[in-house]
């Protein structure tokens, strides 16, 4: 199963592999949507009405003569805007799982009050979507060339004539970057920041992250591996790049960290490692992709993974290589490494 876009990389190892690894960078080098970085921020004029000018992260500046109403979104940006009042039309991106409920990217959105457009990589209805008649499209970027996430190279220049887009980058910075960003998006199209709800979950943030810089320090020879299993190959994600462990990493977090050469097949991302190679690293907490992409530790069988220290130690947790951008989301992250920190046994 290839990816139509890159002959160096499947589309199971790109995808199944933690932070998103391969493919933001296969499809840098395959976009030809360049821009720049973040300009100003958005505003909106009296609430929900009046002019709205936002400018993403590719340098453009999308400008509307009322604030966008009618907004399609990738689910996990759909999820983050939810989060703070912000209901979306239709989404496209990973939704609903094979049983039929909310993929874990899709937060706490009732997914049967939006119009799922494309649920895997590669679909997205077009008529579908003109026929919700948007004012805007949002989506995350995995690269500096701007590529939308999940709106396919093939229907890109159809998909974009419908509406404006904007774009906020997810590569090769710290999360908070992206956080503040979906904040100040979030703000210019009527959501109220001075809510408590949305107030309390950036003081939990705060300090979720403070705890987790102590856990950090308390703990320093404890390693971390972020890591992500398919059915031939585990993946190792070294933190360059993704926005969580780039932000853990600051806070004093230990990670594996791959050599480049050994990322190089991985895009700069990842390596790639034959279960029979999966204890190439020592590590005492593995963190785990918990995408439906990915198998999860509990249905992993190998008989090496069983070996491992960390797992024989039961110091495995999960991991959300593409967070849900919103304070609220994020907290988990942070006390659920920090939890794992402060009770972890140096096993490696």
């Amino acid at each position: 199963m290839s990816h139509a876009r890159s002959t160096h990389f499947t589309r199971r190892g790109l995808l199944a592999a933690g932070g998103v690894l391969g493919l933001g960078a296969a499809l840098a080098a395959c976009g030809d949507d360049k821009g720049g970085d973040a300009g100003s921020e958005g505003q909106a004029k009296g609430g929900r009405s009046g002019s709205w000018s936002f400018t993403d992260d590719r340098g453009t500046t999308v400008k509307l003569d009322a604030v966008p109403a009618d907004i399609v979104a990738f689910t996990g940006a759909a999820a983050a805007l939810y989060d703070y009042g912000i209901q979306v039309k239709g989404v496209f991106g990973p939704t609903k799982t094979t049983a039929g409920k909310a993929d874990v990217q899709a937060g706490d959105m009732d997914v049967s009050k939006v119009t799922i457009l494309g649920n895997t990589w590669g679909q997205f209805n077009i008529e579908k979507y003109a026929a919700l008649a948007p004012d805007l499209l949002i989506s995350t970027m995995f690269d500096d060339a701007g590529t939308l996430w999940y709106v396919p190279e093939e229907s890109k220049k159809k998909i974009t004539q419908l509406a404006p887009s904007v774009g906020v980058s997810v590569y090769d910075r710290q999360l908070t970057q992206p956080l503040e960003r979906m904040w100040k998006l979030a703000e210019s199209l009527g959501a109220d920041m001075k809510a408590a709800k949305a107030t309390d979950a950036r003081k939990r943030f705060e300090e979720a992250s403070a705890r987790l810089r102590a856990a950090a320090k308390a703990k320093p020879g404890i390693k971390v591996m972020a890591g992500s299993a398919s059915d031939q190959l585990f993946y190792v994600s070294g933190t360059n790049l993704s926005i969580d462990l780039e932000y853990f990493k600051a806070l004093g977090v230990r990670f594996v960290e791959p050599p480049e050469s050994a990322k190089k097949q991985g895009g700069g991302w990842y390596e790639s490692l034959s279960w029979e190679n999966v204890d190439k690293y020592r590590a005492d907490i593995i963190m785990m992709d918990d995408r439906t992409s990915a198998i999860q530790p509990a249905d992993i069988t190998k008989a090496t993974w069983r070996k491992l220290p960390a797992v024989k130690a039961g110091q495995v947790i999960a991991r959300s290589p593409e967070p849900i951008l919103s304070y609220d989301k994020c907290v988990p992250l942070l006390t659920g490494l920090a939890e794992a920190l402060e009770k972890a046994k140096k096993v490696s």
